[in-house]
């Protein structure tokens, strides 16, 4: 038995040509309201106050069906898909076409009410400690176990990547940028002075030199880093390739995303990037964020709207995945071998401040759309009264609630890689998972 309370050879199963997979990690930065989403409450119960039309802006709203509210005022009525399993709040959008595809997780214990340890917390399975990231992120430890051969094994774009300790291969450090544009910008070479093949024969003299010095050397990782540095460097400087990253060009080739959305509009950018890097194999995983979420005052108002924009923005990225061919496999579809995970710092509290808006509060939910993950699925729970997390199965440790780390690890463990090589806590959870 593993120390997860699963067989070891169920670890090798999972595993299953897993290099030819591609990550999508999206951040929904600043904490979300999951009453308006996953976990649907439109009852003033205990200390919920639920989205009505006093608070609310619904015109945007197109899943928004008016119910009884408190006071007078209207509140929405829960989004049950004509055969869905789940419910949904009306900020689902778009996605709840696609619920047969969705794995969510509610209740997930936060344990922390601060956005830097929330954002931690969510992606990493660890806590701050002294204000500091002491674990790697997921995105990070899929690309070294499974891409680090990529031309750029994580791209990440204002995304909470972190690359922590010796553990994991070099060569997989987060590409971390504000932009995509940058990268073009970083990667334009003009040709007055030199043309492609004296930088490639340069290149070249580069790496053999660092590889020659490595041999000698009682510090062998350093030089070699160097060498990697240097054939990394060639492979993206190949003809056509910073193509990839104009931001005016990837809006021409994905017009299918709303490249006008209020918040949503850089991570519709960063959606079309990660299309065309898949569908041209240069990545494994592209990490970016969706901001707008952070609801202290009157923006409130828009917070449904603001979540809106970025299911719709996944629900026409999950299509678009269905539309592109696999760039090793024949006859593959890009999401048959794609798998996204959205998060977020925390959840929202159930009730509305003095300012109409909602501040933080340690509970959560989030998303996985993945063929190794169950669809039209729904784990973990929140008590009735005030939205906190629930005891939802007895963990090893105990009756608990679910928490990131379980989250984290049962992610790792459906593509053959052991979680405890990465992760201090976190137990996987097999209900989760589809049968292999």
């Amino acid at each position: 038995m593993s120390a997860f309370g699963l067989p070891a050879r169920a670890l090798a199963a999972q595993g299953n040509a897993a290099t030819d997979e591609f990550f999508v990690f999206i951040h929904a930065s600043g904490g979300w309201d999951v009453t308006l989403w996953a976990d649907p409450r439109n009852e003033a119960r205990g200390l919920v106050e639920p989205a009505t039309t006093d608070n609310t802006d619904t015109a945007p709203l197109r899943l928004w069906v008016d119910a009884p509210g408190p006071g007078g005022a209207k509140t929405f009525a829960p989004v049950r898909p004509q055969g869905s399993n789940l419910a949904f709040g009306p900020a689902i959008g778009a996605l709840a076409e696609l619920h047969d595809r969705l794995c969510i997780v509610n209740g997930l214990a936060m344990n922390t009410v601060s956005h830097p340890d929330g954002v931690a917390f969510a992606t990493t399975g660890r806590h701050l400690s002294g204000g500091r990231t002491v674990s790697s992120s997921l995105d990070a430890i899929c690309a070294s176990e499974l891409g680090a051969d990529k031309t750029f094994p994580v791209v990440s774009v204002q995304f909470p990547s972190a690359f922590v300790g010796g553990r994991l291969d070099r060569r997989a450090a987060p590409l971390m940028v504000a932009d995509v544009g940058t990268i073009s910008r970083l990667l334009f070479r003009a040709k007055l002075h030199s043309t492609d093949d004296d930088r490639a024969a340069v290149t070249a003299l580069l790496s053999e030199e660092a590889r020659s010095l490595a041999a000698r050397s009682s510090v062998t990782g350093t030089l070699d880093g160097f060498a990697l540095q240097a054939e990394g460097l060639g492979r993206m400087l190949e003809a056509g390739l910073q193509d990839v990253f104009v931001r005016g060009k990837l809006i021409q080739a994905h017009p299918e995303f709303n490249h006008r959305a209020r918040f949503a509009r850089q991570a519709a950018v960063n959606a079309a990037f990660a299309i065309e890097a898949m569908r041209r194999n240069v990545v494994r995983c592209v990490s970016f964020a969706s901001v707008g979420f952070d609801t202290h005052t009157s923006n409130y108002r828009q917070h449904a709207a603001t979540q809106q924009e970025l299911f719709d923005l996944i629900a026409a990225f999950v299509r678009s995945l269905d539309g592109t061919p696999h760039p090793t496999r024949a006859g593959k579809k890009l999401s048959d071998h794609t798998h996204i995970l959205v998060t977020s710092d925390f959840c929202r509290t159930p009730q509305i401040n003095t300012a109409m808006g909602r501040d933080h509060y340690p509970n959560n939910s989030a998303m996985v759309i993945s063929p190794r993950f169950r669809g039209n699925f729904s784990f973990g729970k929140t008590d009735p009264e005030q939205l906190l997390p629930a005891a939802v199965k007895a963990f090893q440790d105990g009756p608990r609630p679910i928490a990131p780390p379980d989250l984290l690890a049962t992610f790792l463990f459906a593509f053959g890689i052991s979680p405890r090589d990465h992760l201090r806590d976190g137990e996987v959870v097999p209900e989760l998972l589809r049968s292999p």
